[in-house]
């Protein structure tokens, strides 16, 4: 197969002029596992020598930058990944200018819409990656009455696309997406580019299933609260939040179970909603944020059922467990049924 075809040089172009905020290139700088630094510098075994190029993290700037994008487009950079950041609008619903362009057309001075550059390059990638959830699914400025038709990397390329390699298109939500999320879907990539790994293992909706497979609730440590009908009736408390408006149980995301740098921090470890950025349906289908869950509502109604009785048949348990067994005590005689022979 094409995929586990082993090359020894991937470049990767990083496209971040659509719209966006940069949130996901800021936050990869974090990552650990691994960190950017170790797959630039080649510090992980049998992975091909990486080129990065990134407009916020190049050397190079203008024309000179420019160039690999050019290339890319000629044919001389192959294999190579191409990133997206940022939600994509819709060109062709206006009469005239852009929404978003990357460089400059030396024929006609005018910008290169940055969808332009989608469809130069897409077709001649060994694989595509959206990074966050703009990419992914057209995040915050894809909600509706926007004037941009803003729309996520699938949407636009097709569902069922697929890289001259066969890769569907890999998506990484988050907003931004989580660092090490990022970077460990790029590293299994390098690997199966170096004929190291099989194809990647994604969901329906294009995440990789070992990163997206379980909800935020199933990691969350204020689970078991939720189960017992204990909930938050205020910012700070460390029950269950759902009742504060956390969509947690029914989110795919690891963030509660990996947090945010070095297994530290996201929203519900820090005391913060869950509010669905990873979901296809952010933010339209999860608005208002900071208001129960219609779903939240009849199922935490039901847990407050059984949950206080749950807890106060626990609470006997915790106390009968708390007390020492019958039989110890002080003195010489022994009732633990040992015999001195």
């Amino acid at each position: 197969m094409a995929t586990r075809a082993r090359v020894e040089e991937v470049h990767i172009l990083w496209m971040n002029d659509f719209l966006g905020c940069d949130g996901d290139t800021i936050s990869i700088t974090a990552a650990e596992q691994p960190s950017l630094e170790d797959i630039v510098l080649g510090a992980i075994p049998g992975l091909p020598k990486v080129h990065l190029h990134n407009p916020e993290l190049a050397a190079e700037v203008g024309d000179n930058f420019m160039e690999w994008w050019y290339k890319a487009e000629r044919g001389e950079l192959d294999p190579f990944v191409l990133v997206i950041e940022g939600s994509i609008p819709n060109e062709n619903i206006k009469d005239e200018g852009y929404w978003a362009a990357m460089g400059t057309d030396h024929a006609t001075g005018q910008p290169i819409p940055s969808t332009q550059w989608i469809d130069r390059l897409a077709p001649k990638a060994w694989a595509v990656v959206a990074a966050g959830t703009c990419a992914t699914y057209g995040g915050i400025h894809a909600m509706q009455g926007n004037p941009t038709g803003a729309m996520g990397l699938p949407d636009y390329l097709g569902w069922n696309w697929r890289s001259k390699a066969g890769l569907p298109i890999v998506c990484v939500p988050g907003c931004p997406v989580q660092p090490d999320n990022f970077m460990e879907t790029l590293l299994y990539l390098l690997y199966q580019a170096a004929g190291m790994s099989p194809m990647i293992p994604l969901d329906e909706y294009l995440r990789p299933t070992w990163l997206f497979g379980k909800t935020v609730h199933e990691g969350c440590d204020r689970g078991s609260y939720y189960e017992e009908g204990d909930f938050a009736k205020e910012y700070g408390s460390p029950k269950c939040l759902v009742k504060l408006g956390c969509w947690g149980p029914v989110v795919q995301c690891n963030v509660t179970k990996r947090g945010w740098m070095r297994g530290r921090g996201g929203c519900p470890n820090v005391g913060g909603i869950c509010i669905g950025c990873t979901m296809p349906g952010f933010p339209d289908k999860l608005m208002p944020f900071m208001d129960e869950p219609p779903g939240g509502k009849v199922s935490s109604g039901l847990i407050g059922l059984y949950g206080p009785m749950i807890r106060s048949l626990r609470s006997i348990t915790n106390h009968t467990l708390n007390e020492e067994p019958r039989w110890r005590r002080k003195g010489r005689e022994l009732v633990t049924g040992y015999m001195i022979r």
